[in-house]
């Protein structure tokens, strides 16, 4: 699908803090239970830590982030990245590569790759891949457990976009067990991680129907429930996960209908399981219009429509970020909106971005700590290049709120210029390279962001990182 990046990176110094990887001398055949193989990986790049100036008023903070470094690979393309961080000072991004990796003839386009840093994002080990297999992996996904703060679970897809692999790791990503979440004749998608303590849940789509994969054993085994057993003919894309500390088990998604795509609404959902994954019910939390239209940067329609992150605090509140938009093929805003009742109710939905209208938004990202800590980023076109002010460019910004959302910091851009790509201006970069992006928070409350941006939705492109509050 992506082609390779003919923009060389010359403004950045190359990765640095290489160790071995043991890999498979060839891939395990893909009929075989993956939980029986474990690869070691090691996975640098500098950054300092950040400031947080703190406002006297309940409006929370001014925010502060390093300016954007360039993670992973220098060849091919890197788009959609996750990313984790634990109480331990290590911080997890897991992105596919199209492109060749080193020391890697197994690997196939898209390849699944882990960075790691062990010093809270101040340098960054090597890129490695993390389970070389004979056909591409899609759509990562990367969570730490939030009761230990250390046990670290990653998934993605392969085989063909039909299998969903969920990986474990108990000693901060240097090695790894593997286990299958789901297998099947058709191909899947959108694949949302979410566990705390053994419990293990991925949700994805088969077409119109949401499947959730629960596993009660810390992603040994697991059981398939399907959330929208009355679900019309479209696409049901799964955008955000999230376990309560009771246990309760959420999903946020959208539906999409197969047909008139151009006119029809999407609906956005939240989903909730009160005991363990076998039985579900849903909220429709909002309806958007139709997407906007998208060939101009070589995509579908649905690659800027509605997505659905969502996320919970320590004390149980439930936060959700969206994208959705009021006109058929018009621009979207963003909206956030809490539950305090376990998803019984939800408030009213607040829009959190400060720029102009007719501003397209998308990609919503939401991350929640301690009680009323909340922290959320989206991608907008408020920026436009100087010499041509018809080319609208994309920026990736930020705000916190301490106090469960009801009041908000002032927005922070965590985007910025960089040298040497043809696809970041001075004002912003040309179209977000990937449909999600991450954020993080580690054990010393620094807020961690990663996303990716390119020329277009094919090619070339990259990801990109910043730290701060």
């Amino acid at each position: 699908m992506l082609g390779e990046s003919s923009v060389p990176a010359i403004d950045d110094p190359p990765e640095s803090g290489y160790s071995p990887v043991r890999v498979f001398p060839q891939a395990p055949p893909v009929d075989m239970p993956l939980h029986y193989f474990h690869v070691g990986a090691r996975i640098v790049h500098r950054a300092a830590l950040l400031v947080v100036v703190l406002c006297a008023s309940a409006a929370v903070a001014v925010s502060a982030f390093r300016p954007q470094l360039r993670l992973g690979y220098r060849n091919g393309d890197q788009w959609e990245p996750a990313i984790a961080a634990d109480a331990h000072g290590h911080v997890y991004v897991l992105y596919p590569q199209y492109g060749a990796v080193p020391e890697c003839s197994n690997c196939t386009a898209p390849s699944m790759n882990l960075l790691i840093s062990d010093d809270n994002g101040a340098s960054w080990h090597s890129s490695k891949p993390l389970l070389p297999f004979p056909t591409g992996q899609f759509d990562p996904q990367i969570v730490v457990d939030p009761n230990d703060r250390q046990t670290l679970y990653a998934s993605w897809l392969q085989n063909n976009k039909r299998d969903i692999v969920v990986a474990r790791s108990l000693d901060y990503g240097r090695s790894w067990s593997f286990s299958w979440a789901a297998r099947g004749r058709e191909e899947t998608d959108k694949p949302v991680l979410t566990v705390r303590g053994g419990d293990v849940y991925v949700g994805f789509n088969r077409e119109e129907t949401l499947l959730v994969a629960a596993s009660h054993d810390a992603g040994q085994t697991f059981r398939m429930a399907v959330v929208n057993p009355n679900a019309e003919p479209g696409s049901s894309l799964a955008g955000g996960a999230t376990i309560d500390p009771t246990g309760n088990v959420f999903f946020g998604w959208t539906s999409y209908a197969r047909e008139r795509m151009q006119t029809n609404p999407v609906s956005v959902y939240v989903s909730r399981s009160p005991d363990g994954g076998h039985s579900w019910t849903t909220q429709l939390l909002d309806q958007s219009a139709a997407p906007p239209e998208c060939t101009a940067q070589a995509c579908g329609n649905g690659f800027l429509g509605a997505q659905i992150a969502l996320a919970s605090d320590s004390a149980g509140a439930l936060y959700a970020l969206w994208n959705a938009g009021a006109v058929s093929g018009g621009s979207e805003r963003i909206y956030f909106s809490s539950s305090t009742t376990g998803g019984a109710t939800w408030s009213a939905r607040s829009g959190l971005s400060l720029a102009g209208p007719n501003v397209e938004h998308a990609f919503p990202a939401i991350v929640a700590a301690g009680p009323g800590d909340v922290r959320v980023a989206w991608m907008d076109t408020r920026s436009h290049d100087a010499r041509q002010p018809e080319l609208l460019l994309w920026n990736t910004f930020y705000r916190v709120s301490t106090n469960g959302g009801a009041t908000w910091s002032g927005e922070t851009k965590l985007s910025g210029p960089a040298q040497n790509y043809d696809y970041i201006l001075a004002n912003g970069f040309r179209f977000p390279f990937g449909d999600y992006f991450g954020l993080t928070i580690d054990g010393d409350g620094t807020t961690h962001a990663v996303w990716g941006e390119g020329r277009d939705y094919k090619s070339p492109g990259s990801i990109w990182y910043t730290r701060g509050r």
